[in-house]
């Protein structure tokens, strides 16, 4: 790999062991280091009484790692007892040969793994952990300090990271990495859509005629809402006109067509990676009856099993707790702050209790995400528990499908209630719905539905992101800056240590007790990890993914803050593993797993999910039917074809009419005079029945979905046959890899 930067730095080129070859500098990843003296640590509470049961679990599990050969330490401070764990040679020794014998193995593996077998999973200890390996983590500071973001720095960083975190956390940094890459296409073309939409700012006849116009609009709720003047909504009618254009029409084609070229360049990406690591044919199952197998021969794997009870019992929760109750309870709550806010003598609140009910709807959707977050992980769990699963390959996989499916629903049910059903089942004046027959539906904006939705969409996305970043690394640094005085006390012990520093110690050398137990202690006080760490940093990514996919037709700048917020968040996770958080595991893997399956699912989501919301959502089919059936431009009388659309889309209710029961207070307009009708957002004749407008529209719109749905599947079909999955020099290297091993096994 050739250094295409200008001007590395003298540190960052000594870091990833640059050297000159025929006046060019060439990279040479860091030397392997050799396993470290203690493979693992375990603390537990250092009891005085020894005949507790805790205890006698902690010994009768010591004792059997003796017994298999494993070199135990124990360093007792003071109200802690460590318990250094070193595997024997021979552990590893059985690994090896039994992955060279494997079917879905490569036998020719790198000699730097990091092998520990899972024995302790129902063992009483307070914490258990990897060491971080003091040389490895200085060389990760170096490259998270002098690296940028270039194709020659994200290849050494990977290696470096694969090297000492192992493949499934590279594989994620790789997945994040590419995500934040090719969304810098669909930002450009977000902005370009948004400035366009700004162009159109003194230029639409929508906008004119809604500012200009002295159209009497119906109340909007029972009590305290009186008629209002449709140019009070000049401001929200420009804001609706930045997302509810034709160029959101184009910008939804492109990205349902950018979700496939990702999710398919990705596959050849990781494809490329997976061979250069030898993990292509890997399989997780046989990896763990491996490592079962290594810890006893005599070993008895599980069966598969299916549970169509316990299925069942999955959707139960997913359409009854979830889709149905969550919705329902904000539909609640924003049908009682609106009349409450509709009933406040201030006049302000009463002017603007629809943006009210609206704005409390999103923060209230943003409190109930963080608390469910909570319930649904513990749901999830449970359920794994109920379903017993064969490896824990299978548990990691049903719990990630589980609490995606309940996040999913957490975040997006109300969208999906203020998209497509919000506004359109209210009823009309004289017939509303109503709740427990007292409280009236609420209304869509009055600038449109599409508002609502934009305003949702921006609570969460910038609240979900900046508070998640902050609360993410600072809760970690903030543990570990509150535990500064123990670890200040352990290091003035060492100052009398005659060892050498452990930085400058060989490798494997044994340390004094007061180094190992500095080097433990630092080690617990990092904050905890365990085998579903990085489940947490995927999920947050695939919301996220979610949030700039499904509904990116009402908010074009999505792409645009996930492109900002993965900047920081890309680097703030490697920091956070790097000096925050205790040393996962390294495993070994070649895909990120089900999370392939979730992303494509979303990819097929956000097709149906964007042609619904720019066919029966947004006004684009109603102005297109107005502009070449109904408006002006049909009869040829006008060269300006939108002109009279709004009022097009009025009816009027009048008080002569007995069904029509509104106060006289409530048609009395701001400016002191009193109208006898009003109007609402509806194709309705006099008689409150659907014109044959209406019917034409609702056709227009159901064949525009299935057209738009049917183009972009067909679209999306093309382009993952077109592509394929794994370059072909990564092909190639795989078979003469295949059959330089099988002339080797020959001989």
């Amino acid at each position: 790999i050739i250094i295409l930067c200008s001007k590395p730095s003298i540190e960052f080129l000594e870091f990833i062991g640059v050297v000159k070859e025929n006046g060019s500098e060439q990279i040479s990843l860091p030397p392997v280091l050799t396993p470290l003296s203690y493979d693992y640590v375990l603390v537990a509470k250092n009891a005085e009484n020894h005949v507790t049961e805790a205890f006698k679990k902690q010994r009768d599990y010591i004792d059997e790692l003796k017994k298999k050969n494993f070199k135990v330490t124990k360093i007792i401070d003071d109200d802690l007892a460590f318990y250094g764990i070193q595997a024997p040679k021979e552990i590893f020794e059985r690994y090896r040969y039994l992955l060279k014998v494997s079917d879905a193995c490569n036998w020719r593996r790198e000699k730097n793994l990091f092998i520990i077998p899972f024995l302790f999973f129902q063992i009483v200890f307070e914490a258990r952990f990897c060491l971080h390996e003091v040389k490895f983590l200085k060389s990760l500071h170096l490259f998270l300090l002098f690296c940028e973001f270039s194709p020659l720095c994200v290849c050494v960083g990977l290696c470096v990271f694969r090297n000492y975190f192992g493949e499934k956390v590279a594989l994620y940094f790789l997945w994040l990495g590419w995500y934040t890459y090719l969304l810098i296409p669909p930002a450009a073309v977000g902005i370009i859509v948004f400035l366009f939409s700004l162009s159109q700012f003194n230029s639409s006849p929508l906008i004119k005629e809604v500012c200009e116009s002295d159209t009497v609009m119906c109340p909007l709720c029972d009590q305290g809402c009186k008629v209002w003047q449709l140019s009070e909504t000049c401001t929200f009618a420009k804001l609706s006109l930045l997302f509810d254009n034709n160029g959101t029409v184009v910008f939804a084609l492109f990205m349902a067509i950018w979700t496939t070229l990702f999710l398919e360049f990705w596959k050849r990406n990781r494809a490329s990676y997976v061979c250069e690591w030898k993990v292509s044919d890997w399989s997780e199952e046989e990896e763990e009856l491996i490592l079962e197998i290594v810890n006893n021969v005599d070993c008895k794997p599980k069966k598969f099993e299916h549970s169509y009870v316990h299925s069942t019992l999955v959707i139960i929760c997913v359409t009854i707790l979830l889709i149905i109750g969550l919705t329902h309870a904000l539909v609640v709550f924003r049908v009682i702050v609106a009349g409450f806010l509709a009933s406040e003598p201030s006049g302000f609140l009463r002017q603007h209790a629809n943006i009210g009910a609206m704005v409390a709807g999103a923060v209230l959707h943003y409190i109930t995400i963080t608390v469910m977050t909570r319930v649904n992980k513990i749901v999830a769990v449970k359920l794994c528990d109920i379903e017993k699963t064969r490896s824990f390959a299978a548990t990691e996989k049903s719990f990630t499908v589980k609490m995606f499916t309940f996040q999913f629903f957490t975040y997006f049910s109300s969208l999906f209630y203020v998209a497509f059903f919000l506004g359109r089942i209210n009823g009309h004046p004289g017939e509303y719905v109503r709740l427990a027959g007292k409280w009236r539906l609420e209304e869509c904006h009055p600038s449109g539905c599409l508002t609502d939705l934009f305003i949702q969409m921006t609570f969460i996305m910038v609240l979900k992101q900046i508070i998640n970043n902050v609360f993410e690394f600072s809760g970690p640094w903030f543990r570990r800056f509150m535990k500064q005085k123990r670890s200040k006390k352990l290091q003035r012990k060492c100052a009398h240590c005659y060892l050498k520093d452990e930085t400058e110690s060989n490798d494997g050398a044994e340390l004094c007790e007061n180094c190992k137990l500095k080097d433990w202690h630092k080690n617990y006080e990092l904050t905890d990890v365990n085998s579903f760490s990085l489940f947490n940093e995927f999920l947050e990514m695939v919301i996220q993914f979610s949030f700039t996919t499904i509904f990116v037709a009402a908010f074009p700048l999505a792409p645009l803050l996930a492109l900002f917020n993965n900047i920081i968040e890309i680097r703030l996770d490697a920091i956070k593993m790097v000096t925050l958080e205790r040393r996962m595991v390294p495993k070994k893997t070649n895909d990120i797993g089900v999370w392939i399956d979730i992303l494509e699912a979303i990819g097929v989501l956000a097709v149906i999910a964007n042609g619904l919301i720019i066919g029966v959502s947004s006004d684009f089919i109603p102005r297109l039917l107005y502009q070449y059936h109904y408006g002006p431009c049909a009869n040829g009388t006008s060269s300006d074809c939108l002109t009279g659309y709004i009022n097009n889309t009025l009816s009027i209710a009048s008080l002569s009419d007995d069904t029509v029961k509104f106060s006289p207070e409530q048609m009395i307009t701001s400016a002191g005079v009193t109208v006898t009708s009003c109007s609402y957002k509806d194709y309705r004749d006099s008689d409150y029945k659907f014109t044959q407008q209406f019917w034409l529209i609702l056709a227009a719109r159901f064949a525009f979905v299935i057209l738009f749905e049917h183009v972009v599947v067909i679209c999306k079909f093309v382009a993952a046959w077109f592509i394929p999955s794994a370059p072909m020099q990564v092909k190639n290297d795989k078979l003469f890899d295949k059959l330089h091993r099988l002339k080797e096994e020959l001989k």
